[in-house]
């Protein structure tokens, strides 16, 4: 009955709340084409000299590049390389956060001290300093780029997870469970991960708007996808030197990426509505 409830509590959000509705159509579509942007017949990387920077046109409704590829379509396969690093990103920092989470918030005592001393270590350190160099040692590309943003954003994580099973683990059938003896992983696994798994869920959407501008960041500054392969942040950076001539080139990733780390964000607010259900319908837009 209570999951029920929460859930009717979300669908209320999305019926009642614009910005939701927005968000959640948005995240869909933009989903959507980068899925089956592959089957587009035009080739991202097919050069025009003749027509480079060109405006909007009929043939290039987003003008063309420096080097006369149609820009609508850079951007459009530049996200999808955006959504794939912030997606692959977040599942690394996810598990990672989880794993030092679980561990630290059940077994507690000394592991819990050694555990938590490593993530204050790590999270002391500025992390687009540590970013930026740990990916100076990797080579460019999208693999590199998921291993640094995943390695240096899970501390997060890991304190929010701690903090919920040091609530889950005192309940009466954890508590049973341990009394007869059952083993302290498969309590994890069937007791204690299911109770903060909504918790989890909320940081995930969080946790992929984040990648998304860490990767666009980090492309800006020339750390990030390699050419010619491009991404939102990358597609920004080689803009810069034609922003009087062809300002388009910097708006239109820049608003995607605008819109997608709102929309991301956004999805988390409503999902707080079944995570916690202390928040009614309604209240989550205050």
């Amino acid at each position: 009955m209570k999951t029920n409830r929460r859930w009717e509590n979300v669908k209320y959000e999305f019926r009642h709340n614009g910005q939701a509705m927005f968000a959640a159509a948005y995240l869909i579509i933009i989903i959507l084409i980068s899925i089956f942007i592959v089957f587009c017949n035009v080739d991202p990387d097919a050069i025009d000299v003749v027509n480079k920077l060109s405006g909007p046109s009929a043939e290039h409704w987003f003008g063309t590049d420096e080097l006369g590829r149609d820009y609508l379509v850079r951007v459009l396969y530049g996200g999808r390389v955006s959504l794939v690093v912030g997606v692959l990103a977040m599942v690394t920092s996810i598990v990672i956060g989880v794993m030092v989470g679980m561990i630290a918030g059940y077994f507690g005592g000394l592991v819990d001290s050694i555990l938590m001393r490593i993530v204050d270590v790590f999270s002391a350190i500025p992390w687009i300093i540590m970013v930026t160099v740990v990916s100076l040692l990797f080579k460019k590309g999208i693999a590199s780029i998921i291993i640094v943003i995943g390695l240096f954003s899970w501390m997060g994580i890991a304190r929010l997870v701690r903090s919920e099973v040091l609530s889950a683990k005192e309940r009466e059938y954890v508590q049973y469970a341990k009394f007869i003896g059952v083993h302290p992983m498969t309590v994890i696994v069937k007791q204690v991960l299911p109770a903060v798994f909504p918790t989890i869920i909320t940081a995930a959407t969080a946790e992929i708007a984040n990648a998304i501008m860490t990767e666009s960041s980090l492309s800006f500054l020339g750390l990030g996808v390699a050419a010619p392969m491009s991404s939102w942040g990358s597609l920004l950076q080689s803009s810069q030197q034609y922003l009087q001539k062809a300002p388009y080139m910097a708006i239109l990733p820049g608003i995607l990426i605008i819109l997608t780390v709102y929309s991301f964000n956004k999805l988390g607010d409503v999902l707080r509505v079944y995570v916690e259900p202390k928040i009614t319908a309604g209240e989550s837009n205050e």
